[in-house]
């Protein structure tokens, strides 16, 4: 099915703000969509991205393609070339799986379980400073600052700076923006690749000084053969860039939601068990990573579409998670759904996202913390929200909110 729109329109800037009702003609028209003018090809609807999720051999997670935005607004290819390292989340079986056992052993998990007293005190220092401002950037007070801070902790990184980390993962995510000038896209991969440079020191001063984080345990892979040294660098970037990333862009649309709707906020104060279920509407409606890149190795279909060998496939999370065929009232609050944790925020099948259980607690954390110590949150009037420009995430750059002590 071909839609009535220029391909210019997946990139148009109203539409990066607000894609909802793109995504609902999508839904309609062209549930798989060939972008005209391009190689590009979305999947937009709940049944047809899990199949195509569930298809790996024909929708391989290897990245061949960087996407950006051309001088006509068209998100055009640039070949990634031997630059691309496939590892974890762009990786296939059986590679994908050998990965994902070194990264999330028994022994990251237990640690990960262990976290919520650390998540806590960060969280609460961040918020205390927040409170007593009465109105701030919940994004530089907060939203950015606890995730990157756990995260750094978690896989064990030394004499490190949050915020460098913190340019290093958003610049990460860049790189996959879509939006991007090429010569942006190329600076982005120039500074990625100076930050891998910096993560394979780590790793090599894990070798001779182990511990007993994930930076100790993608060291003892590299030592037993099972990882080179660049894969774990990479390896380690994946897991600062989308474990930073998406609890960061969690963290901002849920407080985001929470101030424009204060019958919401007094629903959960007054019934702090139903945060958890807020936290999976939250990430429905709002999915931090929008899409993730498919590349087609040999001439298929999906939906009665045909796509050709060497197409990019994007597979919109973010619109599939509002399919009004899978999703009552998809637009919707509703913290009593049936299956809270249907939606595909964290991807689905083989690659669903290791750190969601981290991403879940933090959210908790924050969001308890946040409602226990205010009576009100509202958005700041004279500061509108601001998204940052990117088909892939779906962050506040900017998110001023006035907070009344509780």
């Amino acid at each position: 099915m071909t839609m009535a729109l220029p391909g210019t329109h997946l990139l148009d800037p109203a539409v990066i703000d607000d894609p909802y009702p793109f995504y609902r003609r999508l839904h309609a028209e062209a549930p798989v969509w060939h972008v005209p003018g391009t190689d590009v090809f979305t999947v937009s609807t709940y049944p047809l991205l899990a199949e195509a999720a569930s298809r790996v051999e024909d929708f391989s997670s290897h990245i061949r393609f960087l996407l950006y935005r051309d001088e006509e607004g068209l998100p055009n290819r640039v070949a990634f070339g031997d630059a691309g390292v496939d590892v974890l989340a762009t990786a296939d079986p059986p590679k994908h799986k050998v990965h994902r056992e070194v990264v999330f052993s028994e022994l990251v998990a237990k640690r990960m379980d262990a976290l919520e007293p650390e998540v806590s005190e960060v969280a609460l220092g961040c918020l205390d400073r927040g409170i007593d401002d009465g109105r701030v950037d919940f994004m530089a007070t907060v939203g950015n600052i606890v995730p990157i801070t756990v995260m750094s902790r978690l896989i064990g990184f030394r004499d490190s700076d949050p915020m460098q980390l913190l340019r290093a993962a958003f610049d990460s995510t860049s790189m996959l923006s879509a939006t991007a000038t090429l010569p942006e896209l190329e600076s982005l991969i120039v500074r990625t690749l100076e930050v891998e440079e910096w993560i394979a020191d780590q790793l090599t001063d894990a070798a001779t000084n182990p511990n007993d984080e994930i930076l100790g345990t993608v060291a003892r892979g590299i030592d037993d053969g099972i990882l080179n040294l660049q894969e774990g660098g990479v390896l380690l970037h994946t897991l600062l860039s989308a474990g930073g990333e998406s609890t960061t862009s969690l963290l901002g649309n849920a407080v985001r939601m929470l101030a424009e709707h204060q019958d919401l906020q007094h629903h959960l104060r007054a019934n702090p068990e139903r945060i958890p279920a807020f936290i999976e509407e939250a990430l429905r409606l709002e999915s931090p990573f929008r899409f993730l890149l498919r590349t087609v190795p040999s001439d298929t279909t999906l939906g009665d579409v045909p796509i050709p060998a060497g197409a990019t496939v994007l597979l919109l999370w973010g619109a599939a998670n509002r399919d009004g065929g899978t999703f009552n009232h998809p637009d919707d609050i509703d913290l009593e759904r049936k299956v809270p944790r249907r939606h595909v925020a964290f991807g689905r099948g083989i690659h669903h996202c290791v750190g969601a259980p981290l991403a879940r607690l933090e959210a908790r954390v924050v969001l308890t913390a946040l409602l226990e110590h205010t009576s009100a949150i509202h958005l700041d009037p004279q500061q509108p929200p601001q998204w940052v420009s990117s088909l892939m995430v779906r962050r506040h750059d900017q998110l001023a909110v006035q907070i009344t002590p509780g």
